[in-house]
């Protein structure tokens, strides 16, 4: 079976204009420096920078921005108060909340993911440590140009198609090409995510239902430290099973879900028999710690084909080699198709390689998930 995925279309003088960004920031420094960054970009320019979110609200509509970079904490009108009145001017306007490494930050970043921004960046600490913080550089102009550019590609009416069962017309779309889901059903079920993964993550744990009392899941979500610690707890609620921050050496159980924990990379190995939890301090793997690799290629070692993995919306390709790894190992993978996805990076990178047995809508995977636990295979 194949799926249908659009092709990449010409470049027109609509999707040629620069993505317009606004920083709304109380530090003077900071605005500054982000501004220098952004319009040293090709492709992106500076249209407003701005001490508080009352006047990005005010000049919003002159404005006109593509993206919003807001601050969370911010005298007279700080982030988390702008961000519902930012939107309600302009529904399809992609705000990127700016945040230290707070647990108080971390519960307002997520909570403003609810709300409707679009996803978050952590902050350093103090301005001196951003200033020469070059993975904050890049993960900020990164996140503005796959947030910001799909959004002009929706504008203009390139719509995200849904992923179809049926092959395309001659040289209407490309195809990827689907495998088969394995004859056993799987009995563990591992998920990476990024980009967007928050929501995604909730929506899809929310509708699991027993399938997490019948086996554990296993979680990275591309997260600094602190608010690994507030998503387990979001997906608790989400769930209504016990979601925690994994530990070094504990035993893998059933109706479980365990998240990697911000900053350290999540593998399992068996111990005594025994499928184990094993963190470590090492290297970025794919720009990311935790990385969504390393999960999946350890649990095909453990596993092998009793693993089934979902590959939700993020940037860039993590997940890929961990993902082929499964498949080897006689597993399956299912991705996030683009429609739904708030980026098609992550899950769009399994798909094209190949590896994927269902590429679905959001709402649809956690019931395929159901039926393939419960031993159906369509």
């Amino acid at each position: 079976m194949s799926i249908a995925v659009a092709n990449p279309s010409p470049p027109s003088a609509a999707w040629q204009r620069p993505i317009r960004v606004m920083v709304v920031d109380d530090a003077i420094v900071v605005r500054g420096l982000l501004a220098r960054w952004i319009e040293a970009e090709p492709g992106l320019e500076i249209v407003a920078s701005l001490r508080n979110g009352r006047l990005a609200i005010e000049q919003l509509e002159s404005s006109d921005p593509d993206v919003v970079i807001l601050d969370i904490d911010m005298p007279d009108t700080d982030g988390i108060t702008a961000l519902p009145h930012l939107l309600a001017k302009k529904r399809d306007l992609v705000v990127i909340m700016a945040s230290t490494l707070t647990r108080r930050n971390a519960e307002i970043s997520l909570r403003a993911l609810a709300l409707g921004a679009a996803d978050y960046i952590p902050k350093p600490e103090t301005t001196r440590e951003i200033t020469v913080s070059t993975s904050f550089r890049r993960e900020l102009i990164d996140k503005i140009r796959a947030l910001g550019g799909r959004r002009q590609r929706l504008a203009n009416g390139h719509a995200v198609p849904t992923a179809a069962a049926e092959p395309p017309r001659h040289g209407e779309q490309a195809a990827v090409k689907l495998l088969s889901f394995p004859s056993l059903p799987p009995r563990i079920l591992l998920v990476g995510s990024s980009t967007g993964g928050p929501q995604a993550l909730n929506a899809m744990l929310g509708r699991l239902n027993g399938v997490i009392d019948e086996t554990p899941v296993l979680i990275v979500q591309h997260m600094p430290p602190t608010f690994t610690t507030i998503l387990a707890e979001h997906l608790s609620r989400a769930s209504g099973r016990l979601a925690q921050e994994a530990e070094d050496g504990e035993t893998v159980r059933a109706g479980r879900i365990y998240v990697a924990p911000g900053g350290r990379h999540m593998r399992v190995e068996r111990r005594g028999g025994e499928p184990t939890i094993v963190l470590d301090d090492g290297p970025l793997i794919n720009f990311c710690k935790p990385a969504v690799d390393p999960l999946f290629s350890s649990a095909a070692e453990v596993w092998g084909g009793k693993c089934l993995a979902v590959v939700l919306t993020g940037m860039g390709c993590d997940g890929t080699r961990g993902a082929n790894s499964i498949v080897s190992a006689g597993g399956a993978v299912i991705a996030q198709d683009e429609a739904t996805s708030v980026v098609w990076g992550m899950p769009g990178s399994v798909a094209q390689a190949g590896l994927c047995a269902s590429v679905l809508p959001l709402d649809q995977i956690a019931p395929k998930v159901i039926r393939l636990f419960s031993g159906g295979r369509s």
